[in-house]
């Protein structure tokens, strides 16, 4: 009867620190993975801006030495991540391709301009910059028209902001629903003891005698839950690089170091100071003041 009695309360020991640490690794996974979109959330941005086009059509008259001499300066300004030269052949096989059908069959010659299409570094992707670099362009005598999607760049730049902001506000939130949720997941597994506590008090140990191991025990959970937290974020970080290498998410390790030892030293902090805390609590109880 007695080994039945230990067998069902190991169970339940093994239950419950199971269930502590299964709550530790999960919230600190989604923190981490909430981190690392803080970290890579202006590259993301930037990504996305940096896909804005810049069209500087030409006219038929321009020499190829001009076209050489504006692609060579394009190049050159810190503001130009990449030019494409785009002639008016490929612009009407790229058409016939995107219709089905050779619209110059119709029309009877190609209407079409040669082109130069302009990616701009993401922080020279707004209304203003994009209006200077048109007029730049534009006062070269060959050029006969400059294109983009305004539009699309002040909507793009208004929901950026928009973006980041939350992204804080909902950091801030998750973290302190992180330590909440921690913090009662220790708390009920210290609960659990709180008559062994008492025992322990009433012999004549001290209180640090007390709670020295409870604290120990609870930061080894935070230690394992911390370390498959990290092994989750690993696999994460690692599928996403592999499935979208442009956006460059390994390209600062030691950012992404900072952000696991981050992760791992939060998961000790808070279970820490919470079994710190629980284990004060019941010391401080009276014997009755336990049954409730």
């Amino acid at each position: 009867m007695s080994a039945s009695f230990e067998n069902l309360q190991k169970r339940r020991l093994i239950s419950s620190y199971f269930s502590v640490v299964l709550s530790i690794a999960l919230v600190l996974f989604l923190l981490g993975l909430l981190g690392l979109l803080v970290l890579n959330a202006k590259k993301v941005s930037d990504h996305f801006k940096e896909q804005v086009v810049l069209t500087i059509y030409l006219k038929d008259t321009a020499k190829e030495v001009e076209i050489k001499q504006l692609e060579k300066s394009l190049a050159m300004a810190d503001y130009v991540k990449t030019t494409e030269y785009v002639s008016k052949e490929q612009a009407a096989e790229f058409m016939k391709e995107e219709n089905g059908e050779d619209f110059m069959d119709f029309v009877g010659y190609n209407p079409l301009q040669n082109s130069i299409d302009v990616h701009l570094k993401a922080d020279f992707v707004t209304s203003d910059q994009l209006g200077k670099i048109s007029e730049d362009a534009l006062s070269k005598n060959f050029v006969d028209e400059v294109t983009y999607d305004n539009d699309l760049v002040t909507l793009m730049n208004n929901n950026v902001k928009k973006i980041s902001f939350w992204v804080l506000v909902i950091s801030g939130i998750f973290t302190l629903i992180a330590v909440l949720l921690i913090n009662s997941s220790i708390r009920l597994a210290v609960y659990s003891k709180r008559f062994t506590i008492k025992t322990m008090q009433m012999v004549g140990a001290t209180k640090q005698f007390i709670r020295r191991p409870f604290v120990w025990k609870s930061v080894r959970l935070g230690i394992i839950g911390g370390v498959l937290a990290l092994f989750g974020m690993a696999i994460v970080l690692f599928y996403l690089n592999k499935t979208f290498p442009e956006l460059e998410l390994l390209s600062n390790p030691i950012l992404v170091a900072l952000l696991f030892i981050f992760v791992f030293t939060l998961g000790i902090v808070i279970t820490w100071i919470s079994t710190h805390i629980a284990t004060q609590r019941f010391l401080n109880l009276k014997t009755d003041q336990l049954y409730y």
